[in-house]
């Protein structure tokens, strides 16, 4: 993986002086592990880009955001009116009581806008370094236009040399770095940046969200010409302003936080904002994207309110998906329609399985679902063994005990080959979700009846299964996941999950009332397990 941090120090809140006022810090063990991260920019009073986003951004990378306004802009979402740049003298005199107060872990630099602060900025800088400055060359905006006068684009080449740790220009941006034309392919792009990144000593970020090309990728390049990439798929939208701010204000906060994981991060989170920026009602044009949809995303699944499992149990439930592997009869087809009317398509929409089906499943976040789901399969086997001795008939405790031994073996392979291959901890305890979700079934398959166990460890199969051919509509031998998706979605698991719902809809058949529900009750547990099993990568 190429690496951010070789261009920082040791921690980025190392102690230094402070500036101006020539205050000292305590050592790093006094200091916050939240950075402060500046952001010297315009403004826009929609709050889409500018400053503002960086101020958003920043807080939703888990820093403490700071500005220093370089210029005041009237712009919405359909376009700049008018900017006033205040004077050099006031612009010093902010950037002095930031500095004269806090130590700054990062700076973001957004639009400077002539060279009168371009200069300002750039001595200031020489005057006062930080460990981490990420340039976003503001220079030609998406329609194409020049934003900026020769002699103002010549003094911001020399700017990313002197100061830059990382720039992050949009492709006609780097196309005007580099002094070339902008690039039609990501490949081209990523070449550009490559002798860009060498000429002027500075880590590159290649950014394909302007091409016309599957994915919307970015790509880190340094000075040596490594490369990390990390896909992210194109969303169709027009809601996409103010994303070059968001993405380098918040790469600049998480290379003081992480630095090796940081592209992935903010490319990850940005894809979610931008993929969520249609549900927000800002403005009639190019509207901004959502930065804080990941947060709530995880305030909603740390919640510890009881899951509502069944909105109304008398009541039918209305399916809003079919099955793909049709249930065994009218028990089993009960128990999918009170799951596919809401947490089997919540399932299907969690951002790790989307990523996974499209190949964009950053690997650090597949291997640590590997090693959490090689924990699991340990324990799920013990209550498939346990519901095989309490099954009535023969062949069903046959089948159910035979299932603890050769399908589970045959996905520990699977496991244990991947892990190997790329280097995964592999000792890794399990999560609190893990933890919970096998403490459940293996509980259940102890003390209740042979039914309710049964219907606990069916969603493993039945839904896994499912998810497994849903995603195998988008598999291939090039898929960076084909092996995971060709064992879920193949015949040899699909044939299991017939057998599993051919047991539980015979034990269903001949179970009472109170067993039923017993067993629906604990089968739509199951199903929430899976969903946050599911997710919890999803949530580092």
């Amino acid at each position: 993986m190429v690496s951010l941090s070789d261009s920082l120090p040791t921690s980025a809140h190392a102690s230094s002086d402070a500036g101006a006022s020539g205050a000292t810090f305590e050592a790093d063990s006094q200091r916050s592990a939240i950075p402060n991260i500046l952001s010297i920019a315009g403004t826009d009073p929609t709050g889409g880009a500018g400053i503002q986003a960086d101020l958003k951004s920043i807080s939703a990378a888990g820093g403490y955001g700071m500005c220093v306004v370089t210029a005041l802009v009237a712009q919405n979402t359909h376009g700049v009116r008018s900017i006033h740049v205040p004077p050099q003298d006031f612009l010093k005199e902010q950037l002095d009581a930031v500095v004269d107060d806090v130590e700054v872990d990062g700076v973001k630099i957004g639009m400077l806008g002539d060279v009168d602060t371009t200069k300002t900025v750039s001595d200031y800088l020489a005057a006062h370094p930080v460990p981490t400055v990420v340039v976003d060359p503001v220079m030609v905006a998406t329609s194409g236009d020049r934003l900026l006068t020769e002699d103002a684009e010549e003094a911001m080449r020399q700017f990313v040399k002197d100061h830059a740790t990382v720039v992050t220009p949009n492709i006609p941006e780097l196309a005007v770095l580099a002094g070339t034309t902008p690039a039609e392919t990501f490949d081209e792009a990523v070449e550009q940046g490559r002798g860009y990144a060498k000429a002027a000593g500075v880590k590159v970020v290649v950014k394909g969200g302007h091409l016309e090309e599957g994915y919307a990728s970015n790509a880190l390049v340094t000075q040596e010409g490594e490369t990390e990439v990390a896909r992210v798929p194109r969303v169709d939208t027009k809601n996409t302003h103010g994303t070059g701010c968001s993405l380098s204000s918040a790469l600049a906060t998480r290379m003081a936080i992480d630095p090796d994981g940081a592209l992935a991060w903010t490319s990850s989170w940005l894809h979610e904002a931008i993929a969520h920026a249609d549900d927000l009602n800002v403005g009639s044009g190019h509207g901004p994207v959502d930065h804080f949809h990941r947060s709530r995303r995880l305030a909603a699944a740390g919640s510890t309110r009881p899951w509502k499992l069944i909105d109304d149990w008398t009541t039918p439930s209305t399916p809003s998906l079919e099955p793909k592997i049709p249930a065994a009869g009218p028990f089993t087809r009960e128990l999918w329609d009170k799951a596919a009317n809401k947490v089997w398509p919540e399932t299907l929409n969690l951002p790790f399985i989307r990523a996974l089906r499209d190949g964009t499943l950053p690997e650090e976040q597949f291997g640590f679902y590997l090693v959490q789901d090689a924990y699991y399969l340990r324990e799920y086997s013990r209550a498939l063994a346990t519901v095989g001795a309490k099954a009535p008939e023969a062949e069903d405790q046959v089948w159910w005990t035979q299932s603890a031994t050769v399908a589970i073996e045959a996905e520990s392979e699977l496991h244990r080959n991947w892990i190997s291959q790329h280097h995964v901890e592999a000792d890794t305890p399990p999560s609190p979700v893990t933890l919970g979700y096998v403490n459940m079934l293996t509980s259940t398959a102890a003390f209740s009846d042979y039914i309710v166990g049964a219907a606990a460890v069916l969603p493993c199969f039945w839904l896994y299964a499912e998810v497994g051919l849903h995603l195998a509509e988008n598999n291939h031998p090039d898929h960076p996941y084909n092996a995971w998706l060709s064992m879920y979605g193949g015949d040899d698991f699909t044939d299991a999950v017939r057998m599993a719902l051919n047991s539980v809809e015979k034990a269903l058949s001949s179970a009472s009332e109170k067993q039923r529900a017993d067993a629906v009750e604990a089968f739509m547990y199951a199903c929430y397990y899976e969903r946050e099993f599911f997710d919890q990568a999803s949530r580092n």
